[in-house]
């Protein structure tokens, strides 16, 4: 878990904090904290996650079908609870998925500080981040949702 104290001294300090949780985790980082920004970072379908895993699992020493395939069925149940989230990023190509995230940042960070920013990058940025949020994702992750027999 991440501490409260944490959190505060991140923010008073006038940081950004990225947390890597799980839904329960952001569920929970949500109720005490509701003006924490949300991002659901999947990726475009079981496959290229399944690939993912094993590469990880290869270079930590522990190839163990059992446990890849908990952790797709965890994945799985996670990805159900995306509509819970501000934004949503389909982590298929690693440079756009970054882009995507520096954007989102930049903007809500934009928002919360009122200060004037450059205005082609932060256009930029905006159209970025708006094309990520929950409801203007939804129709790229509609063939994601459905790679992972779930729908929309």
């Amino acid at each position: 878990g991440t501490a409260r104290a944490l959190l505060e001294q991140a923010a008073s300090r006038g940081k950004d904090l990225l947390l890597d949780i799980d839904v329960q985790g952001a569920r929970q980082v949500r109720e005490r904290v509701p003006e924490a920004v949300s991002i659901f970072i999947l990726p475009p379908n079981p496959q290229v996650l399944e690939g993912r895993l094993r590469e990880r699992s290869r270079s930590e020493g522990a190839l163990d079908p059992s446990i890849i395939r908990r952790r797709l069925d965890k994945a799985r149940h996670e990805i159900e609870n995306y509509s819970q989230y501000s934004y949503i990023l389909v982590n298929d190509v690693l440079e756009v998925a970054v882009a995507q995230l520096l954007a989102i940042v930049t903007v809500e960070r934009q928002l919360r500080s009122h200060e004037p920013g450059e205005p082609e990058d932060l256009e930029r940025y905006e159209a970025m981040a708006r094309n990520c949020r929950q409801f203007a994702a939804r129709p790229a992750l509609a063939p994601v949702l459905a790679s992972f027999g779930l729908g929309s």
